[in-house]
């Protein structure tokens, strides 16, 4: 009996020895990707779990059903798409994701492969929207690459997702030069992934990107984008209070696909694009560069937080003469060159709790700085309705109902330049109200 007790004993034990050691591994590799991640987002809590529950593997989605009304029957908007030409209010679903992600941890309980595939389904169709893999170096713990379709490194608002954004939408020019945010390319990234690394809020990303995104199913010319985004993780300046910010410089290009180029210029009536038809034109590269600034300052309080961001983008566009849009095919017309800038700036303050939160956005986009107001469309010149600036000023409410369920409720007032064009004389009846349910897991 003696040794059947010793026996048992024994096992048991041994048992507990190896369930405590499990623990503490788990543990660790929870720690591990704490550190690694922003935990504060939908996403980065998602990844944490993926140890916990789901053994590497983890699902997430949303679905964001939402009304809408416009000031007036067939209005041109970025909040969602156009309005048909008799329609004023609509229904939509204007967003339904599903996204898997899988992690791979090594030998040595250090993630070294991370993959994601996200698509988005919607009364329009169903579209991929993340498809890429990634690989960690472990000697060092501070590399990475990635390759496939992936978000952009430039700028803040881009890279916000969707589920977390605290607006209905991205502000116009994010939607015009970075449309639908993704492109297909690789990235390198330096990130220090050790909680004592004298570097550790500091992420640098770099990568080569075909250029059309998802405006085009394959690439049309050789020429690469290339764009890189060096940022500060949210540094604390006191236990309450955090900075973080980040500069952002993308250079690429164009095919040209004809000798025509229009720029503007000035001429005895004043300004107008003025053509540049040298037969060397043909085929050179046509300009794309942007540079880009931002900053995030976060008090966070008894009942939330308050927070402020700003945003700053300029460069030169090359597009269209109907668009600004980087073009999803080689054009057979001429090529148009303008000098653009604008900003998102936005306040977000919580009330009462963490639940309910009221914000203010104000964002520009000047597709063509060196023309203003009356001077488009003066005396009859080519400068058309592409080259309007437009500023938006949005206000809204959110409640956080649970961490499944918020309703958003926000108005934009859209006020466009006042020129001589035709239609473009006062300011547009474009303002637009949405009220948004978005479900998640």
């Amino acid at each position: 009996m003696r040794s059947v007790r010793s026996l048992v004993f024994s096992v048991l034990s041994k048992v507990v020895i190896v369930l405590f050691f499990l623990q503490i591994t788990a543990a660790a590799q929870a720690q591990f990707l704490n550190d690694m991640i922003d935990t504060t987002t939908n996403i980065g809590k998602g990844i944490l779990q993926l140890y916990k529950k789901f053994d590497r593997i983890y699902f997430t989605g949303y679905i964001q059903p939402q009304f809408q009304v416009a000031e007036r029957k067939g209005i041109p908007s970025f909040s969602g798409g156009d309005f048909g030409t008799h329609v004023d209010n609509r229904f939509m679903l204007r967003r339904g994701r599903l996204r898997l992600d899988y992690a791979r941890m090594n030998s040595n309980n250090e993630i070294s492969l991370y993959f994601v595939f996200q698509f988005d389904g919607t009364e329009k169709g169903v579209f991929i929207r993340d498809f890429w893999g990634r690989v960690f170096e472990n000697k060092w713990q501070v590399f990475s690459f990635t390759a496939g379709w992936m978000a952009r490194p430039f700028g803040y608002e881009v890279n916000l997702g969707s589920a977390d954004r605290e607006t209905p939408e991205r502000g116009r020019m994010s939607q015009t030069l970075m449309k639908v945010e993704r492109d297909l390319g690789a990235m390198v990234s330096f990130e220090p992934r050790r909680p004592d690394h004298p570097l550790r809020y500091l992420k640098i990303d770099a990568g080569f990107y075909n250029g059309q995104g998802l405006n085009a199913t394959a690439e049309y010319d050789s020429y690469k984008d290339f764009i890189t985004r060096a940022s500060w993780k949210p540094y604390p300046l006191t236990k309450t209070l955090f900075l973080s910010g980040g500069l952002s410089y993308f250079n690429g290009g164009l095919f040209q696909n004809t000798k025509y180029t229009y720029e503007i210029a000035k001429d005895a009536n004043g300004k107008t694009f003025v053509v540049d038809s040298a037969d060397d034109n043909f085929g050179r590269k046509a300009p794309r560069k942007y540079y880009g600034a931002d900053l995030q300052l976060k008090w966070k309080h008894s009942y939330g937080a308050t927070e402020l961001r700003a945003e700053y983008w300029r460069g030169t566009q090359t597009g269209s003469a109907g668009t600004t849009e980087t073009p999803a095919s080689l054009l057979q017309e001429p090529y148009y060159v303008r000098k653009f800038d604008g900003a998102f700036i936005y306040l977000l303050q919580n009330i009462v709790n963490s639940q309910h939160q009221l914000g203010i956005k104000y964002d520009w986009y000047d597709p063509n700085t060196e023309v203003k107001g009356e001077e488009i469309g003066k005396g009859g010149n080519n400068i058309n309705a592409t080259n309007i600036k437009y500023t938006t000023l949005s206000v809204g409410y959110n409640y956080y109902i649970n961490e499944n369920v918020r309703l958003m409720l926000w108005y934009d007032f859209i006020k466009n330049e006042k020129t001589s064009l035709t239609g473009y004389t006062g300011d547009l009846k474009d303002n637009v109200f949405t009220t948004r349910l978005q479900f998640r897991f």
